[in-house]
């Protein structure tokens, strides 16, 4: 009989690429991981790692071998949720990742509504951007991520990822001046950092316009990109997301209407969706998210 333990130190090491990464998850030396994983190759009878550098990679037969992981997982997942759902009332903790303006716009109501309904369940909250989360999520560092896709910019979409929309974010030009997309052409800019669904989705933008935008400034935190518009520093793209609940403080302009939306969206592993305290979570969060329609403001004009 395989050891389970040796078998999920086998997968931590295809997600998380290097043995020092899964001793640091996992709060083991990496000679640890080493020696259980070398157990580990003599139980099976093959070689499961090779040389890739100064990396290891997994062969054939560890593949394999975490494919099946992956369906014992899945399945002690869903026992974990049916039995979750035989208790009277939510017990427990769920950790959600979620990129900022989500955080910002949604959290304060969705946690109000779960702290109202479920008092018993812990609910942790980590902000991180999708580039991270969703790795993370099939790390199983997290149970519920938060994330966003950018037309013509489509995230990667793993077998073991299940994901439901909560809503489309409709993303608009800010500019010092309230110029549009043509005028904008000759500002500076400031845009997420490079590697970014966000930065591809908005130099795609531009050059489709016909220009290479000036980036001077790159951050991730939107406040900073409204905060360098306000002060005429910068253009901008900034989702309505960001403005939930207040009047918007720069001038904005519309987008071409076929790239000019967001998907927001929640994902979750597969298995893990039907758990009470992960379905309470998206609840709440689909209750705070159809709220923001009824603010005053989440749809400026320019």
């Amino acid at each position: 009989m395989l050891d389970l333990h040796r078998l999920r130190l086998l997968r931590e090491l295809k997600h998380r690429g290097t043995l020092a990464a899964v001793a640091a998850a996992l709060s083991y030396s990496p000679s640890a991981v080493s020696q259980q994983l070398s157990v580990l190759e003599r139980e099976v009878g093959v070689p499961l790692l090779e040389p890739s550098g100064r990396r290891v990679r997994l062969t054939p037969q560890a593949e394999i071998l975490v494919a099946h992981t992956e369906a014992v997982l899945e399945r002690l997942e869903r026992a974990e949720a049916d039995l979750a759902a035989s208790l009277d009332g939510l017990v427990g903790t769920v950790r959600i990742a979620v990129f900022q303006t989500a955080a910002m716009a949604l959290l304060p109501d969705a946690l109000t509504l779960l702290r109202e309904a479920h008092p018993g369940l812990r609910v942790e909250i980590t902000q991180a951007e999708p580039e991270t989360a969703l790795p993370a999520l099939s790390a199983r560092d997290f149970d519920l991520v938060v994330a966003e896709e950018y037309p013509g910019n489509p995230n990667p979409r793993p077998a073991e990822i299940e994901q439901e929309e909560l809503f489309r974010d409709e993303m608009r030009l800010a500019s010092p001046g309230g110029e549009d997309l043509a005028a904008a052409a000759g500002l500076p800019w400031v845009m997420e950092p490079a590697g970014t669904a966000s930065r591809h989705w908005a130099m795609t933008l531009c050059r489709s316009a016909g220009f290479e935008p000036d980036v001077r400034f790159e951050s991730g935190d939107l406040l900073l990109q409204s905060r360098l518009v306000e002060e005429g520093h910068a253009a901008a793209f900034l989702p309505d997301l960001l403005w939930a609940g207040r009047t918007p403080s720069v001038a904005l302009r519309p987008l071409p209407p076929d790239v000019n939306s967001r998907s927001v969206f929640t994902a979750v592993r597969r298995g893990g969706g039907d758990h009470p305290a992960v379905r309470a979570c998206r609840r709440a969060l689909d209750r705070a998210a159809a709220a923001l329609d009824r603010e005053p403001g989440r749809l400026p004009t320019p």
